[in-house]
């Protein structure tokens, strides 16, 4: 069965034939400002396996010098996905709609996270990137 997701007006709509991997969240400062939040929640896909269904054209992108970037809806600002040198590379857990099978294995650049923020007991924290 197919995953799905959209932004928060419902204009783009995506599907993943395949299964979410790695997921994590990071609390780096670029996170929270990009994700508006404490965190970013964001899992990976094969890029073969991602289509969008509705709205591409409403697609607007932010990609650094790097060649990763992120993709939003221009009509409600919603972060849909990451991207990779043009190829979808993972999606925003908050947008996938129903239950993605995929729980967060990891919370990394928690040395940076926000002084407000309370990491709970017990999960998986890198201070920074993964070994």
């Amino acid at each position: 069965m197919a995953i799905s997701g959209e932004c928060f007006c419902g204009a783009i709509t995506y599907s993943v034939s395949g299964k979410l991997h790695d997921a994590r969240s990071c609390h780096c400062s670029r996170c929270r400002k990009a994700f508006s939040s404490q965190a970013s929640a964001y899992a990976l896909v094969n890029s073969n396996e991602f289509e969008w269904l509705t709205g591409e054209d409403l697609l607007t992108s932010y990609v650094s010098k790097h060649g990763y970037g992120l993709q939003f809806c221009s009509s409600c600002g919603s972060t849909l996905c990451g991207v990779f040198e043009g190829a979808v590379h993972g999606v925003t857990l908050g947008c996938v709609n129903g239950d993605p099978e995929i729980e967060i294995g990891r919370h990394i650049f928690v040395g940076s996270k926000a002084k407000w923020e309370v990491i709970p007991d017990g999960v998986t924290t890198y201070n920074e990137g993964p070994p």
